[in-house]
């Protein structure tokens, strides 16, 4: 079947977050949205569909999970991940969000420290800080156009008040893609010290280099032990506004710590709709996502080649996973206000500042390429223009 990723469609009337342009100061209002992690791309129609059809009932009441939706994760992780999952591990959310804050309550207590990678998704530091746990950062490094894991840094930084490190799998915004190895000495260093791991695994489904993506739980039998893993079909299919999400806990006591949190807070039911949309998905939609992968890989070689062309003092990093590139801004010797407004009020491009994301951010920009071709085009087009205004 062919899947239409070109056509642009008007999100403005939808009460969409990323076209919401009353969030932009005067004179940006025009600024095109390649800024917050949904894609511009219809659903699948296998989901909309489903969504139809239960639509078609009239009474949207409290609904429990079906078998399907349970059986249709677990052959999901079964065929995209190797992993055979049990029924029994799986704790569902509202989103992986919500289950990062669920993840800190259960795991920490105020006062104890949790490790972050920076540059990360911003919502990790905020799970820290507004549940009063102390942030502890253990910088990524940036090495010839690479981010690694710096373990040194990392051993050095624990303590006793140490109980928790938030993994980003595959990495927002960096675009890595962990190695087993590097797991491996992670995982390693976090049961040595008893430390959980909280992996955060949105992304994926969304591999566009030659890396493999490892469920960080699969390294080893210790790795299943301390691993809660985070997942969701929202990214992979563009479903964030069902709110759905998977946690995956083998160990069955810190499983239970983290249903008490749910439950506790009243997070045990799901959206229905979001329960219809995962399943369908699942089940159905895996051609879709194979085409949607090639669609975005042909994005991000447009994205490399234009910014080598054309605005060479750009660079782009490799993206081995996410659709969401880390523009490397430095060579332009702009503070990052500078840089700010650079892209929002002369290029008239909507990014997220590589401030957001902590440690490291400073002259980078996240650009969200999972867009149609011709957005993105204009999109480097205004950006080249910009350019060569400041020149």
């Amino acid at each position: 079947m062919n899947y239409d990723f070109d056509s642009i469609i008007d999100r403005t009337s939808t009460h969409s977050l990323k076209w919401d342009t009353r969030r932009l100061p005067p004179g940006c209002k025009d600024a095109l949205p390649l800024w917050v992690a949904d894609m511009d791309f219809a659903c699948p129609p296998e989901v909309v569909s489903a969504i139809q059809e239960r639509a078609a009932h009239p009474i949207y009441g409290y609904t429990g999970r079906s078998q399907g939706n349970y059986q249709s994760f677990i052959a999901w992780m079964q065929r995209r991940n190797g992993w055979k999952i049990q029924k029994d591990w799986i704790v569902f959310s509202p989103g992986v969000v919500p289950a990062l804050n669920l993840a800190v309550l259960a795991y920490t207590q105020p006062g104890d420290k949790i490790i972050l990678q920076p540059p990360v998704y911003y919502p990790f530091a905020s799970a820290v800080l507004n549940n009063g746990r102390q942030l502890v950062e253990n910088p990524l490094v940036l090495d010839n156009g690479r981010y690694t894991m710096d373990f040194s840094d990392l051993e050095n930084k624990i303590d006793s008040r140490t109980k928790l490190l938030i993994l980003c799998s595959p990495h927002n915004p960096v675009g890595r893609v962990w190695r087993k190895e590097e797991l491996e000495r992670l995982v390693d260093i976090c049961a040595k010290h008893d430390i959980v791991i909280i992996s955060d695994e949105i992304h994926s489904d969304i591999i566009l280099g030659t890396e493999v993506h490892h469920c960080t739980a699969t390294i080893s039998e210790k790795a299943a032990a301390i691993t809660v893993t985070l997942t969701a079909p929202n990214k992979t299919f563009n479903l964030a506004g069902l709110q759905i999400a998977n946690a995956i806990i083998p160990n069955k006591r810190l499983r239970d710590a983290f249903a008490i949190q749910t439950e506790n807070i009243g997070l045990g039911l799901s959206n229905i709709f979001g329960m219809v949309a995962q399943e369908a998905a699942y089940e159905k939609a895996e051609p879709w996502l194979e085409a949607l992968l090639a669609y975005l890989k042909g994005n991000f070689e447009f994205l490399k080649n234009f910014l080598a062309e054309h605005i060479p003092a750009i660079k782009v990093l490799p993206l081995e996973g996410t659709y969401l590139p880390w523009l490397d801004c430095r060579v332009l010797g702009l503070s990052d206000a500078e840089l700010h407004d650079f892209f929002l009020k002369k290029a008239k491009l909507w990014l997220d500042d590589g401030t957001m994301f902590g440690t490291g951010g400073s002259g980078f920009m996240r650009i969200n390429i999972a867009c149609p071709r011709a957005i993105l085009k204009q999109a480097l087009e205004q950006l080249e223009a910009a350019a060569l205004q400041a020149s």
